[in-house]
């Protein structure tokens, strides 16, 4: 099964928590990220479902959880024959096959070095441009890839849909809570920029929540 995906360079990006006050640089290397969020017409072929709140096919697939997006991945590496990257054990614990070439959720580093695509503040453009949001999507997703895109060709990395990275959030209250980034149609203009991080149960879905593929390139 065909994706449209593009490489994105290595390079370094520095990820904020509001929360904690704290600011790491973390180094990227370069990766394959898919250019338009998964859609619900993607998401149905590959598991036969429809979950999202809103249908259409050229809609952002929506109402999945980490999980969902976790068991995705592996069925798209399946279908494509190529080596799933996680591993699903008992009682619901999965860990990463670093050397799979499977498709695989981006990391959150990677997923806002991928939206920056080398630009350094809030927004990789003018927000009415790039993003749906609630000052003009209507209150309901829009159809992928009708905003324009960064520099790196990445469409909907702002609104639209909150996007899943693999990534816990490493806070002490919730250990096992998973990162979400991007912001989403029904939220308002602060909240869709390059450095907003939410973080959600792994078992919640969400009618503003969907994910993008990734890929790792082979290391030389």
């Amino acid at each position: 099964m065909e994706v449209g995906l593009v490489t994105i360079p290595a390079g370094r990006v520095a990820v904020t928590d509001r929360v904690t006050r704290t600011r790491r640089p973390v180094a990227v290397r370069s990766f394959e990220l898919a250019t338009l969020p998964t859609t619900q017409e993607s998401y149905a072929r590959v598991t036969g479902l429809w979950p999202s709140a809103t249908h259409g096919g050229r809609l952002p697939v929506e109402t999945v959880s980490w999980w969902d997006a976790v068991r995705y991945c592996n069925a798209l590496s399946d279908l494509a024959g190529l080596t799933p990257v996680y591993r699903i054990g008992a009682w619901d614990t999965v860990a990463r096959d670093h050397a799979a070439n499977g498709f695989r959720l981006p990391t959150e580093a990677e997923w806002e070095h991928a939206c920056r695509a080398g630009t350094g503040g809030p927004h990789y453009g003018p927000l009415d441009e790039v993003a749906w949001y609630r000052g003009n999507s209507g209150e309901r997703p829009r159809a992928v890839g009708g905003r324009r895109p960064n520099d790196w060709g990445l469409h909907d990395m702002l609104g639209n849909v909150w996007e899943w990275c693999f990534d816990t959030d490493g806070g002490a209250d919730h250990p096992d809570y998973r990162v979400l980034r991007g912001g989403g149609w029904c939220d308002e203009h602060w909240s869709c920029r390059a450095s907003v991080r939410r973080r959600s149960h792994p078992t919640l879905r969400l009618d503003d929540v969907g994910f993008r593929v990734a890929r790792s390139r082979p290391t030389v």
